[in-house]
């Protein structure tokens, strides 16, 4: 019998797409390359001979993984040499497949991805390819190369470098999933960050902050942005009500990136997009990308 259409190179690709670009974009933080880096995945794909390809998922993400790492290893120049701090780019949620699990939604959220840039590209993969992907040592130690005991030392130095970033006990390497807030308690500290900032209001605005909070500003050179992490909740505090006072905050709304809620502002005709990093129901770390060139995979 002949080869159905569901059956074509095209078409058992279509079906992980979603799943592919997700691992990649992890790995990346940047959707530009995380499309680039699936393209060429898929090229090589269709090059294959599919004969010899017992799972097309186990082979598709291998390909994915070794290309987003070479990648990953490059982009590092590029970003030391980026104006000012580098974010990930923000994305719809539904752009990069499934949320099934807490790891899913944990290694997706904003303030997880900014934290992995901390770590070594195959620190980074293995972390990925363990929590988000649930794959075997094994598996993983055939992609980047490695030994499966190596993985799994990787594996627990890059879980314990996010956990002690995170302020969580030093002695613990807990699963990425367990980090993260209920999206109410996400949605009700952004609507009052927000309203406390339109309205200059001190008193709430401080109630709302961590005392270590750090305000994280990616302007790439294109918009004007502050070119170093502000730290403290008093510095934050004061950069805050000081944009809110020279700047109308135009469109202000609450609107949805990377699996959690982000309030989208219109500042001079410029859109701009500020996430949160909540912990013990304060905000620990604000995220704000007004480089125009990462705000393009956002509905608008």
């Amino acid at each position: 019998m002949g080869a159905t259409a569901t059956d074509t190179p095209e078409a058992v690709f279509e079906e992980h797409r979603g799943l592919l670009l997700g691992l990649a974009y992890r790995l990346l933080g940047s959707m530009w390359d995380a499309e680039d880096t699936v393209q060429e995945a898929y090229l090589r794909w269709t090059r294959t001979d599919r004969a010899q390809v017992r799972e097309p998922r186990a082979f598709l993400v291998t390909v994915v993984s070794r290309l987003a790492l070479d990648q990953l290893r490059s982009a590092r120049v590029t970003r030391e040499a980026y104006v000012g701090p580098w974010l990930p780019e923000p994305v719809d949620t539904a752009a990069v497949g499934p949320l099934d699990t807490a790891e899913l939604r944990d290694t997706l959220s904003f303030a997880t991805l900014h934290l992995m840039e901390r770590l070594t590209p195959p620190e980074r993969a293995v972390f990925v390819l363990r929590e988000a992907f649930e794959l075997p040592y094994d598996a993983i130690a055939e992609i980047v190369g490695a030994t499966a005991a190596n993985c799994r030392q990787l594996h627990h130095r890059a879980a314990k470098r996010l956990a002690d970033e995170r302020g969580a006990d030093a002695g613990a390497v807990p699963a990425a999933g367990r980090f993260q807030p209920s999206g109410e308690e996400h949605t009700r500290l952004l609507t009052r960050f927000m309203s406390a900032a339109r309205d200059g209001d001190l008193a709430a605005l401080t109630e709302l902050l961590s005392e270590d909070v750090t305000a994280w500003n990616d302007g790439g050179g294109k918009v004007r942005a502050a070119l170093r992490p502000i730290v403290g909740r008093d510095a934050v505090t004061a950069f805050v009500l000081g944009l809110a006072a020279r700047y109308p905050f135009e469109h202000l709304r609450i609107g949805e990136a990377n699996g959690q809620p982000a309030l989208r502002v219109t500042l001079e005709g410029r859109e701009q997009v500020t996430l949160l990093d909540v912990r013990d129901g304060r905000i620990r770390a604000l995220f704000a990308v007004l480089n125009p060139d990462k705000l393009t995979r956002l509905a608008p």
